[in-house]
């Protein structure tokens, strides 16, 4: 691999100031920054003139389909739609086909990814109400998963009796989707019949989620074990942990939380449709607030990925989720050049602090050692949402016609330019995510 000089960017550094100078880069490492730095020997020479270098993101919740549901997404394409984004490592869910549930299930998708991936990539383990040895032997994981509601089959846990044993074993960081469940069912006898689309955000209600996250903050306290909330979708929520969040309680929340909200239904109907809901637009404010003021820790897309067939069914009927990885990191951008937040402050949400909670060496910022995983982004131009030009096989977006700023124009994977000036370089794979928290 021959050394890769980027020349004069705005370079983000670790304290959130910004260098115009060069960045030089050996062996997938960044080993030197500098106001000019002369090449010796043969380099990859990017001018990058007028861009602005940040950390590659790390998305920590996505859902990319494979193995066994890859006519919506595959390993592939979603790894093509990250490289577009920006987007240089993920942490994947468990609700695949098989269920990433065994030792077994967890190493297929590694060899998978480690074939198919442009990009960096980690797994979650799915808990069950019978899976708990492996809950606590999987490797590699980034943590276990829990799905407290809005799903069915095998990874339904939504009985505290079911999960309170998976919190009283082990030490492992447990990530919890939650709804209540009991509430869901009860809601959705209630509504029945009622097939517009906005009567979701009825149904899996605020207070669903609120009843779930105090279950799974009272028994993070009792045992004093580590706790991601997923998804976090309102301001009830967001005000609960403001008050009552512990120190090694995190959560996150998605753009389409802080962008979209139940207006939102009226312009794309299904295409809206997500788990948890899109919520009322007075959530939008509370959800910025508590990120800005640090009670959310980080952004997540939860990409989640269906065909338009299946979105144009109709509700109940049409799935919920949405693709997101090609537009988080534009779409935050635009927020801070609108002045909504800074540019340091994005990166911090979408690189270091994911690096930090799941104890990813070497990740999430640039300075001399790390791996170089990184993104250079243009900030003076805006562009929109084309449909006919997103990666991601299920070939919509919420945010279509949107138009941003910061889309990526380079996006660089262990020091090899996996995205360039609208060209994927397919031969580039990233490298499986490591969680040992220990930084070289």
């Amino acid at each position: 691999m021959a050394p890769l000089l980027i020349r004069s960017p705005r370079i983000l550094l670790p304290d959130g100031e910004f260098l115009l100078g060069d960045i030089l880069i050996q062996q997938g490492k960044i080993v030197q920054i500098a106001p000019e730095i002369t090449p010796s020997g043969n380099h990859t020479i990017i001018d990058a003139e007028g861009l602005t270098l940040l950390p590659g993101v790390i998305d920590p919740q996505v859902h990319f389909r494979e193995p066994g549901l890859e006519y919506k997404e595959d390993l592939f394409t979603a790894s093509c739609a990250c490289a577009r984004g920006g987007v240089t490592s993920f942490l994947e869910m468990p609700n695949t086909r098989p269920l990433t549930i065994t030792q077994a299930a967890l190493d297929q998708k590694l060899e998978l990814a480690s074939q198919k991936c442009l990009v960096n990539y980690g797994f979650f383990i799915g808990a069950t109400p019978e899976n708990l040895p492996d809950l606590l032997t999987a490797n590699p994981v980034c943590g276990i998963k829990i799905f407290m509601g809005s799903s069915h089959g095998a990874l339904l846990v939504s009985q505290e009796k079911e999960i309170e044993p998976i919190f009283a074993k082990g030490d492992r960081l447990i990530a919890v989707h939650a709804e209540d469940q009991g509430r869901i069912l009860q809601r959705r006898q209630e509504f029945k019949g009622i097939s517009e689309p906005a009567i979701h955000s009825q149904i899996q209600d605020e207070t669903a989620a609120l009843n779930a996250t105090k279950l799974a903050l009272k028994l993070s306290q009792k045992y004093q074990r580590r706790l991601h909330i997923l998804h976090l979708s309102t301001g009830i929520e967001a005000e609960f942990l403001r008050e009552n969040k512990p120190s090694w309680v995190t959560t996150e929340v998605t753009p389409q939380h802080l962008l979209l909200n139940t207006e939102t239904y009226e312009k794309i109907g299904t295409l809206a449709q997500m788990n948890p809901p899109l919520r009322s637009p007075d959530n939008n404010h509370i959800l910025w607030r508590a990120l800005l003021d640090g009670v959310i820790d980080f952004i997540a897309t939860d990409h989640a990925p269906h065909t338009l067939e299946e979105k144009a069914k109709g509700y109940p009927s049409s799935p919920s989720g949405m693709p997101g990885v090609e537009t988080s990191l534009p779409l935050m951008l635009t927020q801070a050049v609108a002045g909504k937040c800074t540019v340091s402050q994005v990166s911090s949400w979408m690189s270091n602090k994911p690096a930090e909670a799941y104890k990813i060496p070497n990740k999430g910022l640039i300075k001399p050692g790390y791996d170089a995983d990184l993104v250079l982004v243009d900030l003076d131009n805006y562009r929109p949402v084309l449909r006919e030009e997103l990666q991601t096989k299920c070939g919509w977006s919420p945010f279509e016609g949107w138009s941003l700023t910061g889309w990526p124009v380079f996006t660089i994977v262990g020091g090899n330019i996996a995205y360039e000036k609208g060209k994927l370089n397919t031969q580039v794979r990233g490298k499986a995510l490591q969680f040992s928290g220990n930084v070289q």
